[in-house]
């Protein structure tokens, strides 16, 4: 891989761009990284990623955490891996889904209010999830969220586990007791749809969404609002950090 511009005038952009990794989890902050660095053109259409041992040091994760991120990137036709001499992770910048494609056109308006509605989700759900958790659940509300956990858990095909997820975040909202928030939070779900329609189905996402919601479940049935609002936080922090790597 020849040098780059900055490289050339003795400035290493990705050695100052990315960043070892902080948060709960580690997989979608490795994918907003090098997603954003692809897209802002840190590693140009072309170029080759850096050996994997070298990528997870910089990074400060598991191999494996960064084999994980890598696949979510094929899948959204960000790189591709070229097996053989002069081979590697090379950056192709090729959305592979018609959904991700027409996520690439979205207009910069469009995506700044995608964005906004990330920060705007980051605020509504971790109260609703705390307002909910104060509240005296009786016997048929509790059903009504332990179903709600086990359908998302149980969705299989990406259609149906999309509906599944917004309906539990619905759920949640509603047990709150607030008509505004259940307002806030159906406005934020139906453009988080939008926008998870937009990237692959990733396993290694849902299982920590999945672990997230039981979490969460077990915070609000005790009845615990400080846990289920930090519970809700962590969540609604990976997810942003994976669109906002992938479309935004």
């Amino acid at each position: 891989m020849s040098a780059s511009p900055s490289e050339a005038a003795g400035l290493d952009l990705p050695e100052a761009v990315l960043r070892p990794v902080r948060g709960h989890h580690a997989f979608e902050a490795c994918v907003e990284q090098l997603a954003v660095a692809i897209r802002l053109g840190v590693y140009p259409r072309g170029s080759t990623l850096p050996p994997e041992r070298a990528l997870a040091a910089q990074l400060r994760v598991s191999r494996a955490t960064l084999r994980e991120a890598m696949a979510a990137l094929r899948q959204a036709g960000l790189v591709e891996t070229r097996r053989g001499r002069g081979g590697g992770t090379v950056v192709t910048l090729k959305p592979r889904t018609p959904s991700a494609r027409a996520a690439a056109r979205v207009s910069p308006q469009r995506r700044a209010e995608w964005l906004d509605a990330l920060e705007f989700r980051r605020i509504v759900e971790p109260g609703g999830a705390w307002l909910a958790a104060e509240t005296d659940l009786g016997p048929e509300r509790r059903e009504q969220l332990e179903r709600a956990l086990a359908d998302v858990t149980a969705a299989r095909r990406p259609a149906e586990h999309r509906q599944a997820d917004s309906r539990f975040h619905l759920t949640v909202a509603a047990l709150s007791g607030s008509a505004r928030v259940v307002e806030a939070v159906t406005s934020v779900q139906a453009t988080l749809h939008e926008m998870l329609l937009a990237i692959p189905v990733l396993d290694a996402n849902i299982a920590h969404s999945d672990r997230q919601h039981a979490s969460l479940v077990r915070a609000l049935l005790a009845g615990r609002p400080d846990q289920a609002r930090t519970v809700m936080e962590q969540h609604c922090d990976d997810t942003a950090a994976l669109l906002r790597g992938l479309v935004a």
